[in-house]
């Protein structure tokens, strides 16, 4: 017994032993990193099998000690070696899981307020996921919620601690204003294209967000890498009119290998655009709503006169010559419902051509090779990358110019992506001069969100500005970063701000939704996944004065609008300051803009047969005219 005695007391002696330097390592682990790492802490666990977890708890020390917010990003992945573009991720799935329980008001605050545009991530495609089918592969994506069919979920959700995070004092750190949980809320955004490796570590502090595929993270079995930052800024309209002049001066287009009599009528319509008299009888008013009106007006009625199109024959349907007139992206199937039945300007005899059209769709192009041998971005552009060889090897047309007198029409969000290889003009949606739409060279295509085939023009127009007792308006889904932002602002916080989430897609939500943009005074254009969204042309539609905010993107006919006339463009780290913005313009300015909303209305209407100066020749105009500026000889 006294031997059984002794070694029991010997055993739990040890314990305690063991329990004690088992605190004090943790002890020391834990000071180590609250120490080391003034940024945040990381703590991964190693993945299960088929699965794993990333936790990233965010370190708010540098704030206030008493004040901690904490960002938990769990992944769920099938397959954590996959790897996958945002775009095919998002548009392999139709369904989108809802932002709920989520409450950023904290973090965007603090975000917004000095270094929103230094870190907003230019690929906002991160909501979606889903594994590629031909290679059997998953991808990890997120930013505030995102699902599969429960192969690939991702979540992130991010717990605020109080009020006093908003006004507490900011840190002073090398990255100025940047807070730990914004560079997690960033870095979080490149998961999307992480390959999963072992063996890296790292702070919260840095995703490269110059490019969708330099947007990269490491995460391995016990550390999660970030690459630094590098902060690029909003492109402004200024500079955006000096990137136009830049365009025209030192254009880009290749010189014809031979000159033709259609080349010379175009550079004496130059000529002839250049040279047009001021024209005295048109109203100030008007005038103001165009760069030169002047310009616009010789360079229309030239096209008028002389402009001929091509419309290739060659391409099946549905991809080709089978448009799409209703939905988001019927910008596209209208065009090309209306070139191919045009009398004036369409020609049978390619040698009288100004024009070639390329007359697929790209909405088409992604749905009809869905599910086919066509999983991604690449195999669609090899598709259209085949249909131009075609046709160059089949005419001379294309090598004659190199494509520069050719233009194509799309309006998916991918279309700028897909066409990035062929160096034609292109009407794009997505016209993200940060990602790939060229200034000069590519124009604008308007977002027309039709209901109607019947009925395109259906509940035009607005009430007057004395009756239109709301400051702002907006409702829309919670795509992208930006939106969810926005309405941790201005939602339910004022009453003459009426800031929604989605509303119901019945008959009443959508005349509720209608009866808001007409009782505006101005209508919150707020970028989704991509720049461009319908409620440009929406409040244009409803006589709302657009306030459009979309870093980098470029306006519908930016050419010839004047859009700071009729329009207000906020940055989008402004958006704090929203309702400053809009009570400090005043009221005569508001009644001029109003004015000029409706003048400039009949340039964004469909019309089943075109009138001039419609939306239809508006577009072609585009066209027009960036080949006219842009053409060479010898």
């Amino acid at each position: 017994m006294g031997v059984f005695a002794l070694t029991l007391r010997f055993f739990h002696a040890e314990v305690r032993k063991l329990l004690l330097i088992i605190g004090l390592a943790v002890s020391s682990i834990i000071l180590f990193q609250c120490f080391s790492f003034s940024y945040g802490k990381i703590f991964v666990p190693s993945p299960t099998s088929k699965s794993s977890i990333v936790k990233l708890v965010s370190n708010a020390t540098t704030l206030n000690d008493s004040n901690m917010a904490e960002l938990f990003i769990n992944v769920v992945a099938n397959d954590t070696n996959g790897s996958d573009s945002e775009e095919e991720a998002r548009y392999k799935h139709n369904t989108l899981e809802a932002n709920t329980g989520s409450d950023l008001s904290s973090e965007v605050n603090r975000y917004l307020d000095s270094s929103f545009s230094k870190f907003k991530d230019q690929n906002s495609h991160e909501l979606k996921s889903k594994p590629r089918i031909t290679q059997g592969k998953s991808l990890i994506s997120g930013h505030i919620a995102s699902t599969d069919d429960g192969s690939t979920k991702v979540m992130v959700e991010i717990a605020k601690n109080s009020e006093k995070m908003i006004n507490g004092p900011k840190p002073t750190t090398d990255y100025g204003d940047v807070v730990p949980f914004i560079s997690a809320i960033v870095a979080a955004k490149g998961l999307q294209n992480s390959n999963l490796s072992s063996g890296t570590s790292s702070s919260f502090l840095g995703a490269n967000l110059s490019s969708p595929r330099n947007a990269k993270t490491s995460i391995g079995t016990q550390h999660t890498n970030f690459k630094p930052l590098k902060i690029e800024s909003a492109i402004s309209v200024s500079q955006m009119n000096s990137l136009l002049l830049q365009s025209i001066d030192s254009s880009r287009s290749p010189r014809p290998r031979r000159s033709s009599a259609r080349d010379r009528e175009l550079l004496s319509a130059r000529q002839e655009i250049e040279n047009a008299r001021a024209s005295r009888k048109v109203p100030l008013l008007h005038a103001s709503v165009y760069q030169n009106i002047s310009k616009f007006e010789r360079s229309y009625e030239m096209m008028e006169q002389i402009l001929k199109v091509y419309i290739y024959k060659e391409g099946v349907k549905p991809i080709f010559h089978q448009p799409k007139m209703r939905g988001i992206y019927a910008s596209e199937g209208w065009f090309m419902k209306l070139m191919e039945g045009n009398k004036k300007f369409v020609v049978k005899d390619p040698r009288r051509a100004h024009l070639f059209y390329l007359p697929f769709s790209s909405n088409m192009l992604r749905s009809a090779l869905n599910g086919q041998d066509f999983q991604h971005v690449k195999d669609l552009q090899k598709y259209l990358k085949d249909y131009v060889e075609l046709i160059a090897g089949k005419y001379s047309f294309w090598n004659r110019t190199g494509g520069a007198d050719h233009f194509l029409v799309a309006c998916h969000d991918w279309a700028i992506k897909l066409t990035k290889n062929i160096r034609s003009i292109r009407a794009l949606c997505n016209s993200n001069a940060a990602k790939g739409f060229e200034i000069g060279k590519d124009t604008t295509l308007p977002v027309t969100y039709i209901r109607s085939m019947e009925a395109p023009l259906e509940n035009l127009g607005g009430k007057p500005p004395s009756e239109r007792n709301l400051l702002a308006f907006f409702a829309g889904g919670m795509h992208g970063y930006l939106r969810p932002i926005l309405l941790q602002y201005w939602q339910n916080k004022e009453s003459d701000m009426k800031i929604f989430g989605p509303m119901p897609r019945d008959v009443e939500g959508k005349r509720k939704y209608r009866e808001h943009m007409k009782s505006s005074k101005y209508c919150i254009c707020a970028k989704g996944y991509e720049v461009h969204t319908p409620r440009v042309v929406e409040s244009i539609y409803y006589e709302c004065v657009p306030v459009i905010i979309s870093d980098n993107y470029v306006p519908p006919f930016f050419e010839v609008l004047n859009w700071e006339a009729f329009a207000i463009l906020v940055q989008e780290k402004d958006i704090p300051s929203l309702r400053n913005i809009l009570l400090s313009i005043p009221e005569e300015k508001y009644l001029e803009m109003h004015a000029r909303v409706k003048l400039v209305q009949r340039h964004f209407l469909w019309h089943k047969r075109p009138v001039k100066y419609d939306l239809f020749h508006m577009i072609l105009h585009s066209v027009w005219y960036n080949r006219v500026f842009h053409i060479k000889t010898r």
